[in-house]
């Protein structure tokens, strides 16, 4: 398992090692020594998935607040998505950052995302699987969505018009949204 650092603090990208032969392929989706190593000590506690049936579908961009914020663990089981998060952790070294990385079953790479950022993906495929393992419990009273298209972000998501859910077309923009978090190194990824 590889575990590279993003230009984002505490965001990381995983590529796991692929062992195949002519009867298919094995690998290693989630290892804790691995990733404590790594300095991300968590314990995830739910597993979520996914199903978008058309190619164009964007989801987000996504938090929870405190007291309940999520630590996620994505990856792309079937099709591929162009996943993105967003640091918004004020006074982080990549505040109001962004990464995009394409998550696809072929590549089989997987996205950390700590505590404190935004999270969303279009999908590039139709018929997407998308899995989430997360570090706390899904609070709807927690539950926010921002805007997509906030121009504070200027997120190239690579689509004209998206499909979006009622939740995400009614997402307000960061400033008017009541999500906030501070980056705190200690914190941001236990």
């Amino acid at each position: 398992m590889n575990i590279i650092k993003t230009s984002l603090a505490d965001a990381f990208i995983i590529e796991p090692k692929i062992f195949g032969d002519h009867r298919g392929w094995f690998m290693e989706s989630y290892n804790k020594n691995a990733f404590v190593e790594a300095g991300i000590d968590i314990d995830f506690v739910q597993d979520n998935r996914s199903f978008s049936q058309k190619k164009g579908t964007l989801r987000g961009l996504h938090c929870q607040t405190n007291p309940k914020c999520q630590a996620k663990l994505v990856t792309c089981i079937k099709g591929a998505v162009l996943d993105v998060i967003v640091d918004i952790r004020e006074g982080s070294p990549s505040y109001l950052k962004w990464i995009a990385v394409e998550l696809s079953e072929e590549n089989k790479k997987q996205l950390f995302v700590p505590k404190g950022f935004l999270h969303g993906f279009v999908t590039l495929t139709d018929d997407v699987e998308f899995s989430y393992k997360v570090d706390d419990y899904y609070s709807p009273e927690n539950d926010r969505s921002v805007c997509f298209c906030d121009e504070i972000f200027n997120i190239d998501w690579g689509v004209e018009n998206p499909i979006l859910s009622e939740k995400d077309i009614k997402a307000p923009k960061l400033c008017d949204s009541d999500v906030r978090f501070f980056y705190e190194r200690a914190e941001s990824l236990t």
